[in-house]
């Protein structure tokens, strides 16, 4: 959309138009403009909330700090960036209450398991991919597994993985910390990720949320 077109609309001078496009962009927007071209947004931005409630922050910065302390390193960092994000757009009190909140999480109670495979798991899940990976049960048997992970679920003392297993032509749960070996494939699994979780909650008797 042409920059003259935008001020008209938004009933600003140009001038303004240039400054909040300059705020946008530093905010995360990815804005591209050039002369005679005018404006275009980039697909995923969204404005980022400018107002929370003490108990919303207090919230965010609970969930935020669980993550970086027990989560994979790449999910860690994100918990992080995220909240420095949020910080970046606050009012001044409410920057306060987040950087002084008294929630706090044990750091020494991150889950057993390989950083790199369970970053390499959401990866899997995000692009809907079948894994290849060695099991040890409980028992001690050992397998090759062909799953069609589909979510990861964060216990108290474990993470589970929810997956379609070919093996077993139904659905298992694979602990992160038995999982011997993972081989990502480039093979989409038949099912969309979000009719197998249907499916899942349907069998396991859980509710939609």
């Amino acid at each position: 959309m042409r920059g003259a077109a935008l001020a008209d609309e938004l009933g600003v001078s140009l001038r303004t138009l240039y400054r909040d496009v300059a705020t946008l962009n530093g905010q995360g927007a990815h804005i591209d403009g050039e002369a005679g071209m005018g404006y275009v947004l980039r697909p995923g931005f969204m404005l980022p909330p400018l107002m929370f409630s003490e108990d919303e922050i207090e919230a965010l910065v609970l969930g935020s700090r669980w993550v970086a302390a027990r989560a994979d390193d790449a999910l860690s960092g994100a918990a992080r960036n995220a909240m420095a994000k949020i910080a970046a757009v606050l009012p001044a009190d409410l920057k306060q209450t987040l950087e002084t909140s008294a929630l706090l999480v044990a750091s020494d109670d991150k889950f057993a398991g390989n950083d790199g495979d369970l970053a390499t798991m959401r990866r899997a899940i995000r692009a809907e991919r079948k894994v290849v990976i060695g099991y040890a049960r409980n028992d001690g048997e050992k397998s090759s597994r062909t799953i069609w992970p589909f979510a990861i679920g964060f216990f108290q003392r474990a993470l589970v993985v929810a997956a379609w297993c070919e093996l077993r032509q139904g659905f298992r749960h694979f602990r992160v910390d038995r999982i011997a070996s993972l081989t990502p494939t480039e093979t989409r699994y038949p099912r969309r990720r979000a009719v197998l979780l249907k499916e899942w909650r349907a069998a396991e008797g859980i509710g939609g949320d």
